[in-house]
């Protein structure tokens, strides 16, 4: 772990190379929070997620070092660090400079290390490219701009909008800006410089609800569609704890709730949040504490508790979609004119606060993904008691009175 603090809290992991009193610096694909490091054994603790996988990645990246230093003593008594470096970036994999052969392996990596929603959405944008470009060889200096100007063009003939052209455009920068970190390519072949992904934000209205619209959600008269019970739950109990995201919401655990506050990490930003039950969260939470799952998770979402990586991805792909359909129905039982989906929660969640006069200071104008490193840089400053305040007045009015029991 080097001593270079990102943005949400967390180190880099690098492996440290040192030869005649010489060193240089490997970097892997992680990041770890002081708490999930152990400095002495240099592996990650039982307190970061799916920390096996990501010891084992680092097993494997120690091993190959430790392969190519041995070959390198065996075929001469002395060798520089520079002959171990080239050794290890371009040698043992004579095929670092082809872009699509350095995505499989970065993908790879996300797998193991149990990002599988990131994996996925790499090899979307995996498929695509190769697909335009009709070979399995493509080098990083080939891409510049007028190539992705083509793809881009390739894209918007298939159908692709700005937003989903911007999701492949942004894949294919991770990999070069990934490339260039481990210095298997050039900084001259960067060619974001030229091409800009901002040209292609979309241009639509933010899908959010007003606060009349919630409470109407708040007070249907859910007897009449029993069906729609879970999803209704799912995207109150979104909206009332700062937006938390669908994947979120799937691996609460009643662990992560004491002391009428809910502790979590998100899966996404890797941030650390700790959020105010406020009543129409506790009442959802005892609605389900007193029809448990027999797991240790909130929700009936994740049938079992030794689910993998994957097995979890699957699963919120599947719940996610009927979550979706429901919420449809929702918004015509509610007489709510516009399209509702999962996310619509945390973006309703930034809007209703502006229309209560919240400062931008306390959360900013979206809460959606391009703008989420901006929101981050808002609220990490803010004393959570500030945003627990500022929840609140997301209240109906006259609030229903509420049970409650004690937290499974």
């Amino acid at each position: 772990m080097r001593r270079k603090r990102r943005a949400n809290g967390s180190y880099p992991i690098y492996l440290r190379v040192t030869k005649d009193r010489k060193t240089k610096f490997f970097k892997t694909l992680f990041n770890a929070f002081p708490n999930e490091w152990d400095q002495n054994s240099e592996i990650f603790t039982k307190k970061s997620p799916n920390y096996i996988q990501k010891n084992r990645v680092l097993s494997n990246i120690k091993d190959r070092a430790y392969r190519i230093y041995i070959n390198l003593k065996a075929e001469k008594e002395r060798f520089t660090l520079t002959e171990f470096e080239h050794a290890f970036r371009v040698k043992s994999n004579p095929n670092g400079n082809n872009i699509f052969y350095f995505w499989d392996d970065l993908i790879s990596e996300l797998l193991t290390a149990g990002r599988t929603g990131s994996a996925r959405c790499h090899k979307d944008a995996f498929a695509t490219l190769q697909k335009f470009h009709g070979s399995t060889r493509l080098n990083f200096e080939d891409v510049n701009l007028a190539f992705l100007t083509k793809f881009e063009g390739f894209l918007r003939f298939r159908g692709g909008t700005d937003g989903g052209i911007s999701v492949r455009m942004r894949c294919i920068r991770t990999i070069f800006n990934t490339a260039i970190e481990r210095d298997l390519t050039a900084l001259d072949n960067y060619p974001f410089k030229k091409y800009k992904i901002s040209k292609l934000r979309g241009k639509s209205v933010k899908r959010a609800l007003e606060i009349e619209e919630i409470y109407e959600i708040l007070n249907m008269d859910i007897s009449q569609y029993p069906h729609l019970v879970d999803s209704r739950h799912y995207f109150l109990f979104s909206f009332y704890t700062r937006g938390m995201n669908f994947a979120d919401i799937l691996k609460l655990k009643w662990s992560n709730i004491k002391d009428g506050v809910i502790q979590y990490t998100r899966s996404k930003t890797k941030g650390n949040f700790k959020i105010k039950i406020l009543p129409p969260v506790q009442q959802i939470l005892d609605y389900y504490c007193q029809r448990p799952t027999g797991t240790a998770y909130v929700f009936p979402l994740l049938k079992s508790d030794s689910l993998t990586p994957i097995e979890i991805e699957r699963a919120k792909k599947q719940t996610l979609k009927v979550f979706n359909m429901d919420l449809k129905q929702i918004a015509v039982h509610c007489k709510i004119n516009k399209t509702l989906t999962s996310y619509v929660a945390r973006h309703s969640f930034a809007n209703c606060l502006k229309q209560k006069g919240v400062a931008t200071d306390v959360i900013s104008e979206s809460l959606g993904h391009q703008n989420l490193e901006v929101t981050q840089a808002y609220l990490k400053e803010l004393d959570s008691s500030i945003l627990d305040e500022a929840s609140e007045l997301l209240l109906p009015p006259k609030p229903t009175s509420y049970t409650r029991l004690r937290i499974c």
